[in-house]
């Protein structure tokens, strides 16, 4: 009688344990922010109308293995029409991407494609990334107008966070047209950084009381100041 107590307060408890056991989720986010993703753009409102990528970039979510950029956010759906009107960013062979994070989550991966080849791959080590975490990204062998998936796999769990960015190897990219043409010549050194100008390779500028050196000739937007476009500019 005892045992057959026993045993049954045993098998009342297994139910409790099971649903007590939490199930693995990626607690962290994070998004291509240089050059403006999809998503970097839906939230500096370089494109209008995103709906939620405008609120949450860093939140495009889903299960390892997919080759889309909103994961399995059907809310963020609208980052896979590429008829949305992108901003393209002109590139060599040679990319550099940052990440921003609003969390951090221990890394599998980071894996990077162009129409199915796999362009890039950098190992986690198992590791939470720390800000600012750049890769640069060979891209020989594909010129013109891409699409390059960026993808974030995090070590201890099923789940991977996506980015869409729109490149043009080998030409130039596109942006708002700007009031006034800009100019040709490169700013002066010791200038302030200002919105929709072009800057040449080698320009100086200061943004927040710091100095910074252009690293690739572009025409600046507004979201791209100096501390936030790595890729674009270096620190003095």
């Amino acid at each position: 009688m005892k045992l057959t107590r026993k045993a049954a307060l045993v098998m009342a408890a297994v139910p409790a344990i099971v649903f007590i056991t939490p199930v693995g989720t990626a607690s962290a986010h994070g998004y291509v922010s240089s050059p403006p993703s999809r998503s970097a753009q839906c939230a500096r409102g370089i494109v209008q109308g995103c709906g939620a990528p405008q609120w949450e970039p860093q939140s495009a979510e889903g299960v390892k293995g997919q080759m889309n950029c909103s994961g399995d956010r059907g809310d963020f759906a609208v980052l896979n029409e590429d008829n949305r009107g992108w901003q393209v960013t002109g590139t060599g062979t040679s990319l550099t991407m940052t990440w921003t994070f609003t969390a951090r989550h221990r890394t599998r991966d980071y894996e990077y494609y162009i129409n199915g080849t796999r362009v890039g791959y950098v190992n986690g080590n198992k590791l939470a990334p720390v800000d600012p975490v750049q890769h640069t990204i060979n891209l020989s062998g594909f010129s013109g107008r891409q699409k390059l998936y960026a993808i974030w796999n995090i070590e201890d769990t099923a789940m991977a966070f996506y980015s869409c960015i729109d490149i043009n190897i080998g030409g130039g990219g596109t942006q708002p047209p700007p009031t006034t043409n800009p100019p040709t010549t490169q700013p002066p050194a010791g200038g302030t950084w200002a919105a929709n100008t072009a800057y040449a390779v080698g320009a100086q500028v200061t943004y927040g009381g710091a100095g910074y050196k252009c690293l690739q000739a572009h025409t600046s937007l507004t979201g791209w100041e100096p501390p936030n476009a790595a890729s674009l500019w270096q620190k003095l």
